[in-house]
């Protein structure tokens, strides 16, 4: 059985003011109520508090992927780099990669993710369809190089996370532990209390076709999603597709150009001629793999450079700078129009539909083009969606309008199919005694994560406000500050222990009740108990830390109550 946690001896120190580096509401309560300590940018230690919160995550986390048959295991978090060579993956995370040297010059990395590390293994230790499925999980720490790390335990540069990887030798096997872990998810989330939407998602570094998301809604939130108000859809925005609709068929007349001085924003070429930013054409250019690309999109929209980098991936995409204009004749910067452009790439947005007509750049200093037509003047070399989402776009299942919302990724699911399989040969021998291909699916939780968006979900503006299954204790019982308050408020702990409650007990000398009762609604424990001026009488005044509602009860009443 668990002791009684006795704040007058428990690690804990909490704060009135917001650390000044915070932004955002986790950040600044679970510093506050002594949960986390900030080590370094990115690097945080978990308290006690914040230890047991973070442990009955796990659990919750353990007790379900143990439910689907999944086994546990703990793969080490330094690793050699030769399997992320082998899958490309090595120079893809780029700067997000934690690279060292030990003494003998030999390079290894921390780890971001296990896939080739879990094909390993199961390479070694399954050679027969009788081996498989299998579903593997770890709970472990990872690392990711985070630029700016940022916003407490929720984007930091080490985090906890649960792995786990299914291996199958059909399609069909796949899809089944897909859902498996699909149905897990969702009991996991609901047991955490954490409110959450199940989107479509791009794969990414992963790999594989088949992803979803599982997504808190949260204004600290760095995902964005759309949902749909007219039908089921949702998605996350780099996964939002746009139908184009079919050209006018209006017959458009010659291109003509135009005198445009200082016009070259969309802005001020739009002011200039009079005409709404939708009827012009925005050409971005960027660099692929170090080949300069433009991108075509309707010139009241910005170019969503992560979907673009998705549909270009494993390339590398960034933006052109002054430089590359250097020696390019070709390229007029602030007027540059698809027309023209023979030695450049073009890809556009659907919305660039062939029959199209536009007004866009005239390659020409101080010139545009009107009446410029897609499939007539220029010719697009892909199209891709690659415009952000905005709010009112139409939905890709029933025409309504999308509905826009942040929200903090807390799930990801992958059919990675062969991908890694291939990679490292990962075959078994088939009931029919031939080589077969296993096929692997990859899911994440981000535990520590899922800390911080059940702290942005649930606070409210006293403090913290922990969904029971989740919290430090069941029970935070406050001596209000007299030795027979104390002295009763011990008394209540220590039966409210001896019948399975977990119990948190401010039982501090010298410290004022105004101060222990603002810390117990900081805390965020479900329940609070006050041994206050009716003590002597063996009343004590139970409150619900959520609903703030009070009643005062005997003490047998109080632990009836908490016990029911």
């Amino acid at each position: 059985m668990a002791q009684v946690q006795r704040m007058s001896r428990l690690m804990i120190k909490t704060l009135r003011d917001d650390p000044a580096d915070a932004e955002t509401l986790n950040h600044k309560l679970l510093v506050r109520a002594g949960y986390v300590r900030r080590t370094a940018a990115g690097i945080w230690t978990w308290l006690p508090l914040g230890k047991k919160v973070l442990e009955n995550v796990i659990r919750v986390v353990r007790e379900e992927m143990d439910a689907i048959g999944g086994q546990e295991v703990l793969l080490p978090a330094l690793l050699p780099k030769e399997p992320y060579e082998a899958s490309g993956r090595y120079e893809e995370y780029g700067d997000l990669l934690f690279r060292l040297q030990d003494r003998k010059g030999s390079d290894y990395l921390l780890g971001p993710t296990h896939e080739e590390i879990f094909t390993q293994v199961v390479k070694d230790m399954c050679s027969s369809y009788k081996d498989l499925p299998v579903i593997l999980y770890q709970i472990q720490t990872k690392y990711r190089d985070e630029a700016r790390p940022r916003a407490g335990v929720l984007r930091g540069r080490e985090f906890q996370m649960k792995d786990s990887y299914s291996f199958d030798t059909t399609d069909e096997g796949l899809a089944e532990a897909y859902q498996l872990h699909r149905a897990a998810y969702i009991r996991i989330f609901e047991r955490l209390g954490l409110d959450h939407r199940i989107v479509s998602a791009v794969s990414g570094a992963m790999g594989g076709s088949a992803s979803e998301e599982f997504l808190a809604p949260a204004p600290a939130g760095e995902d964005t999603f759309v949902d749909c108000p007219a039908c089921d859809y949702a998605a996350n925005t780099e996964a939002v597709t746009f139908n184009a609709a079919p050209a006018d068929g209006a017959a458009h007349g010659p291109v003509e150009e135009l005198d445009t001085p200082g016009t070259p924003t969309i802005e001020t070429l739009a002011g200039h001629l009079g005409v709404p930013a939708s009827a012009t054409l925005k050409n971005l250019l960027v660099k692929v793999d170090g080949e300069i690309v433009a991108v075509g999109v309707p010139g009241d929209r910005e170019v969503d450079l992560g979907k673009l980098g998705e549909h270009l991936a494993p390339a590398v995409v960034e933006l052109v700078t002054a430089e590359d204009f250097v020696g390019r004749p070709d390229l007029v910067r602030g007027y540059v129009g698809p027309q023209g452009l023979e030695k450049v790439r073009y890809i556009a947005d659907p919305r660039i539909a062939p029959g199209t007509a536009w007004i866009t750049g005239a390659n020409q200093e101080g010139k545009h083009a009107k009446n410029v037509v897609a499939g007539r003047d220029f010719e697009v070399s892909d199209y891709f969606d690659v415009v952000v989402v905005e709010a009112g776009d139409p939905c890709p299942k029933c025409g309504a309008g999308l509905q826009v919302d942040r929200a903090i990724e807390i799930g990801h699911i992958f059919q990675l199919g062969r991908k890694y399989a291939d990679i490292f040969s990962l075959d078994v021998l088939g009931q029919q005694g031939k080589p077969v291909r296993v096929t692997m699916g990859s899911y994440g939780i981000g535990v520590s994560r899922a800390v911080a968006a059940l702290a942005e979900q649930t606070a409210d503006d006293k403090g913290l406000c922990w969904p029971r299954e989740v919290a430090p204790a069941d029970v935070h019982v406050v001596a209000a500050g007299k030795a027979l308050q104390t002295e009763l408020a011990l008394d209540v702990s220590e039966k409210l222990n001896a019948v399975g409650l977990r119990v948190l007990v401010d039982d501090r000398a010298g410290v004022s009740p105004g101060v222990k009762f603002t810390d117990a609604e900081l805390i965020g424990v479900p329940k609070i108990l006050v041994a206050g001026r009716r003590s002597a009488e063996g009343v004590v005044e139970l409150k619900d830390r959520r609903t703030g509602e009070r009643e005062e009860l005997t003490v047998d009443e109080a632990i009836a109550r908490l016990t029911a």
